[in-house]
């Protein structure tokens, strides 16, 4: 019995064996694979069909290779379990079987036919033994395709002979009991095991190719609305269905089923394997992925030999397939043989074997089209560009499903005289209906008007929200969509909207109570139910972008809101609302505040950040300081070559040079200065107020600004006249913070998703968390009311600004004492107290401007109140809901509010009245249902002061031991420390002492204890094979190539800079490495580390200052190992190997930056060098030794610090 999750789990460790070993023989190219790998990447580099880096490139290709090995086992190991393979021969030789394993004694007579193989072949391996098996099922007229001897990596992929051997120890792991593990014996010979190993296996495919398993009640419900149709329309005789990204097969088996089902009522007297192929001859399919054809493949192999009643593969006839694998995309606009991109042929991966299918993307064959097509981006900025060239609705920074979309309808039959066009199918992403890259799809593709494209015309027929349904593994937000090539054939569209979410996770997703609301009203328009809404809407409503697909009255009140307003937000502005600024690549310009206390010479260009996440509750937080070399007058700076920022950036001007514009253009192309941010709008930097807002956020956050920011693009700016007062601002400000502007956006902004649960799917029972896109060009149409709240505004922007001046950090660099932090903190909470009571008055003031409710449920109010937010009338409407069980919310939990069912007796009268008859007005009006609930209600959900005050002491004593005198001897001369020597020297500091009694809660610590916790998650090895896994040493490797050609670069020879590959979290070996680095490597780290080099006299951790300049790292670093050296016996030299190749590393550096005499008549870089040199004669050793040094294995335990 086929355990897969099991299975799954076990190879996934296999996989991860074979990809290292495979990394091997692709490096090596003196090894067939090796050499045809760069011939195959140079060749796709030079065609433009790839623009990664060698090594991402490399890895992918690596990691196909691996799983291909480990499904043509898996293929094997079912086909030996369930005798499919059973009187195979060769020569006219029946073949010992098993090879791998079976149940039985099938494990011992495998190892026995193993052993014959190498008696009669004593140079052959387990490879050669796993070849053998491949090469029995590749001599089947049935199973040639499923191990291709054209295409699979098995043939041309060689592993190791260990590798091999590990592979067959796993697959005969036995239990106790001597079964073994890993049975895969199915009277039923099911499959669907095999889709699981294709969604989950490789991390890299799932990532690269969006893998994702289509759950059969979606499948059967879009066949039901498609393939159904097509066969009573067009008849069973030639007809064709496909899915150009079929990945494991899904739709392929379901339709396959149907169609055997159709050929077996509609012909019966037909031989049964006969009617089997005439079925097979109706699907196609294709994928970019290779192990997803070979287990679409098999699969629909073992379906048809169950259909067939064939029980085994050696009897059964040569099946013909249409699986093709390659790139739909690419193949879909070209020619049936030569796949013309308009500059040449398609260039195939020796993996793929499309152009052997000729044909099978031609436009407008199809009766049926299906898919489930990726949602993401694409990385690869050349292929994106192909694919944009060849779709014309490829708009911005599109997902894949734009172009798949305009592919299906491509691919389907175009309608003719007297017939109906094909029928169209898919789920995907909804992001397009929202998002900006969606514009150009709806208005000229899917609106029903002339499209002037392949194909003239698309008939939506169906639009169905799927965004509230439970589907296992989406977490993206999605839509099903059905429809023709044909000239719309009626006005409307039967669209099925959206209500309410999930409200839990079902027992059985097909019985999820949003997929039961569409599945059982699909065909009753003018259904208003608790999840779903079915209309037949008019074409017009969804000919323009964006659509909106909210049930429940939530149009209606929009309407009402746009009807009420005296104009729009855009009518006000003197430019387009928009972003200021973005760099490109963040994490060279994105640092932080002490990264310019340690670099002085840079303050100049060291401006607070304004990032999306960071506007909340009418404040900006958040501590990132950005480096944005810019002039006042927003020119850019010039470059100062020897100053601690541009040497900074130096390291990363392949990376800075190659960013990319909405034009595809680099900053090399157009000859900007890399140094600069990519781009820097210089007008909405000309006057300091400004109104910034959250771009992506669960709520509306807006906020005003008084300049000496710069900003991100999640964190856009409206710019009013110059001249315009704050006052002026207030206006707008107001009414863009309110819950009816939060309802507004939602209703045109595409909603991101929240979160996913163990299954992948999309949890929305609370549609409070998910995340919206509130985009410039929705915001600038908002409704404006012709009065405003300017006053309210005010008094809540004077409270958030005042809430700043006593938070922790402020309160803790100004020194305070524990007395004021006290009191600092009972002001901090009467003001969010006093924001939360504002904010609502301000809702409830907004309405009345809408003329929603009457001015007696919006009083001007004499006091200010502070209220909690728990007790704002929707949450206790929410807490009465929930303790009568009307609801499900995690609302309170999230938050951690205990809910509130009945009103304050604290407060005044008046205000216990004015509640009251707001809650009645609640339950009595449809309008203030939707807008008084947690979807558009401010959460107030910033951190509190405890947690505020810990990062603001933990910040203030890490700026304590970024002192200078901590890090140099009497003569200044740059000094490493242990922990120990820090805590003596700091022991007196009353302020550090002060800083950790809050910090630990105790005046009983351990100060070298504490010290070193602070320490060790700041601090980041100077030595490569100390930070890194294997893999991030060969990217480090990989950037140490690129920094040499760039010196080269500056000495004016003429060389091509690779762009170094990005890290990830994988490749450093502790998770604070990757935190104070990231995907580029950036040294923002406060601390040097030296694991495993300590002083003699008291072994704990040493450190160094990150604010040092290369000079004098290398000056500490050799003095420290000088110091070292003289203890280090023959046996234990792994305490001075790594401050050796330290010292090697930093030697570039040295000289590249100082390589001349400094003050005291000495240059730094040769007397570092001399240092290495006497030190590596005393290991006896080169440098190629000391840098191919890797540390043991961590033992367990923890040191003292």
């Amino acid at each position: 019995m086929i355990d897969s999750k099991s299975l799954l789990s076990d190879l996934k460790r296999e996989l991860s064996a074979l990809e290292e070993d495979l990394t091997v023989l692709a490096e090596n190219s003196g090894a067939p694979w090796g050499a045809e790998l760069r011939e195959e990447y140079d060749r796709a580099k030079d065609r433009d069909r790839t623009g990664l880096s060698w090594i991402d490139w490399r890895n992918g290709e690596v990691a196909q290779a691996a799983v291909a090995w480990i499904i043509a086992t898996v293929f094997i190991r079912f086909c030996e379990d369930n005798r499919l393979l059973s009187g195979a021969k060769r020569d006219g030789r029946v073949l010992p079987q098993p090879w791998i394993a079976a149940p039985g004694d099938g494990l011992e007579r495998a190892v026995e036919n193993e052993s014959a193989f190498y008696t009669a072949t004593p140079t052959m391996t387990g490879r050669d033994w796993l070849q053998v098996a491949f090469d029995a099922l590749a001599e089947l007229p049935a199973g040639r395709t499923l191990v291709d001897p054209k295409h699979s990596p098995v043939w041309n992929a060689p592993i190791s002979a260990s590798a091999a051997d590990r592979l067959l120890a796993f697959f005969r792991r036995v239990d106790a009991e001597g079964e073994l593990i890993h049975d895969f014996s199915d009277a039923d010979l099911g499959t669907r095991f095999l889709g699981d190993l294709y969604q989950d296996l490789s991390d890299y495919a799932k990532k690269t190719f969006a893998l994702l398993q289509t759950p059969d009640f979606v499948e059967e419900f879009i066949l039901d609305q498609t393939l159904t149709p097509a066969i009573q329309e067009f008849g069973l005789t030639g007809l064709k269905l496909i899915d150009p990204a079929c990945g494991s097969g899904h739709f392929l088996l379901g339709a396959f089923d149907r169609l055997v089902d159709a050929w077996d009522a509609a012909a019966p007297g037909a031989d049964r394997g006969e009617r089997v192929q005439r079925a097979l001859d109706s699907i196609h399919g294709v994928d970019l992925n290779p192990f997803a054809i070979a287990i679409a493949r098999f699969r629909l192999t073992v379906a048809a030999l169950r259909a067939a009643r064939i029980g085994s593969l050696v009897n059964a006839p040569a099946f013909k397939f249409h699986l093709a694998i390659g790139d739909s995309l690419l193949g879909g606009s070209a020619s049936s043989v030569h796949l013309d991109l308009g500059d040449g042929e398609y260039v195939p991966y020796n993996t793929e074997d499309l152009t052997e299918y000729s044909g099978i993307l031609e436009n407008g064959q199809y009766h049926v089209v299906v898919a489930n097509p990726p949602y993401i981006t694409v990385k690869d900025g050349k292929l994106s560009e192909r694919y944009r060239a060849m779709y014309s609705t490829c708009h911005g920074k599109y997902a894949l499903s734009v172009p798949f979309m305009e592919l299906l309808f491509r691919l389907a039959k175009p309608a003719r005289t007297g017939a109906g066009g094909g029928y169209v199918g898919q789920i995907t992403a909804n992001s397009f209906m929202k998002r900006e890259f969606g514009k150009k799809l709806i208005h000229n593709f899917l609106s029903g008007t002339y499209t002037s494209v392949t194909p003239d015309y698309v008939d939506l027929t169906h639009i169905i929200d799927t965004s509230g349904a439970y589907i296992p593994g989406h977490g993206t937000p999605t839509v099903i969509l059905v429809g023709r090539p044909q000239k719309p054939q009626l006005d409307t569209v039967r669209a099925v909207l959206g209500v309410r979410g999930e409200p839990g996770q079902p027992a059985v997703p097909a019985d999820g109570k949003v997929w039961r609301d569409i599945v059982d009203h699909l065909d009753a328009p003018g259904y208003d139910g608790p999840y779903v809404s079915v209309i037949d809407a008019t074409r017009d409503a969804y000919s323009t972008y964006p659509w909106s697909m909210s049930g429940g009255g939530a149009s209606e009140l929009k309407t009402r809101i746009e009807a009420a307003a005296s104009t729009t937000l855009h009518s006000h502005l003197p430019m387009p609302i928009g972003f200021a600024s973005f760099p490109g690549n963040d994490e060279p310009f994105f640092l932080d505040r002490a990264w310019f206390n340690r670099n002085t010479d840079s303050s100049l260009y060291g401006k607070p950040l304004v990032i999306g996440e960071y506007v909340r509750d009418w404040n900006v937080t958040g501590g990132v300081v950005a480096l944005a070399p810019r002039n006042p007058d927003s020119t850019v700076a010039k470059l100062v070559a020897d100053s601690a920022w541009a040497r900074h950036l130096w390291r990363f001007r392949a990376t800075l040079a190659s960013t990319k514009g909405f034009g595809s253009e680099t900053m090399a192309d157009t000859n900007s200065a890399w140094w600069a941010w990519y781009r820097w709008v210089g007008e909405r930097y000309a006057t300091p107020l400004s109104i910034t807002f959250a771009f992506v956020a669960t709520h509306n956050h807006f906020v005003l600004d008084r300049g000496g920011k710069v900003f991100k693009q999640s964190a856009p700016v409206i710019k009013l006249p110059e001249g315009a007062s704050e006052d002026d601002h207030y206006d707008l400000l107001g009414v863009l913070n309110s819950s009816t502007a939060c309802f507004w956006l939602k209703q045109v902004s595409h909603n991101k998703g929240d979160s996913t649960d163990s299954r992948g799917a999309r949890v929305t029972g609370d549609p409070a968390f998910d995340t919206y896109e509130f985009t410039s060009t929705k915001l600038k149409e908002f409704p404006l009311p012709a009065r405003n709240s300017r006053e309210l505004t005010r008094q809540i922007d004077d409270a958030a600004r005042e809430r700043q001046t006593v938070e922790p950090a402020t309160l803790i660099e100004q020194q305070a004492d524990a007395s004021s932090l006290a009191e600092g903190r009972i002001r901090w909470e009467q003001l969010g107290g006093e924001l939360v009571w504002l904010q609502e008055e301000l809702d409830w003031h907004t309405y009345e401007s809408y003329g929603l409710v009457d001015a007696s449920l919006a009083p001007e109010a004499t006091s200010r109140l502070a209220i909690e937010p728990a007790a704002r009338p929707f949450e206790i409407a929410l807490a009465r809901d929930l303790s009568g069980g009307r609801v499900v919310t995690s609302w309170f939990d999230r938050h951690h509010r205990t809910p509130v069912t009945a009103v304050s007796s604290d407060w005044p009268s008046w205000y216990r009245d004015l509640v009251e008859r707001r809650l009645t007005a609640i339950s009595r009006s449809r309008d203030l249902r939707l807008l008084e609930q947690p979807d558009y209600k401010r959460r107030w959900a910033g951190l509190g002061w405890d947690e505020l005050l810990a990062a603001a002491v933990r910040d203030a004593m890490l700026d304590n031991l970024e002192s200078l005198e901590l890090w140099t001897d009497s003569a200044e001369r740059p000094l490493v420390r242990s922990v120990a020597q820090i805590a003596d020297e700091l022991r007196h500091d009353e302020r550090l002492r002060e800083l950790m009694t809050i910090h630990t809660g105790s005046r009983d610590y351990d100060l070298v204890v504490e010290l070193g916790k602070l320490m060790q998650d700041e601090a980041v090895p100077a030595f490569a094979p100390l930070r890194y896994k294997p893999a991030g040493i060969e990217k480090f490797r990989a950037w140490e190539q690129t920094w040499e050609l760039q010196r080269a670069q500056d000495r004016g020879e003429q060389v091509d800079v690779p762009v170094p590959p990005k890290y990830k979290p994988a490749d450093f070996l502790k998770q604070s490495y990757w935190s104070a680095r990231g995907k580029l490597d950036v040294p923002k780290e406060r601390f040097i580390a030296f694991p495993g080099s300590t002083y003699a006299e008291d072994g704990t951790a040493v450190y160094g200052w990150a604010g040092w300049n290369h000079s004098e790292r290398g000056q500490a670093i050799a003095r420290f190992a000088t110091q070292v050296a003289p203890s280090v016996s023959d046996a234990d030299q792994d305490q001075l190997v790594p401050l050796l190749g330290a010292l090697i590393e930093l030697q570039p550096w040295l000289d590249q930056w100082h390589n001349d005499m400094d003050s005291r008549g000495i240059k730094p870089s040769t007397a570092i060098q001399q240092t290495t040199n006497t030190l590596l004669a005393r290991l006896n050793t080169g440098r190629d030794e000391v840098l191919s040094w890797r540390p043991s294995a961590p033992k367990r335990g923890r040191n003292r610090a």
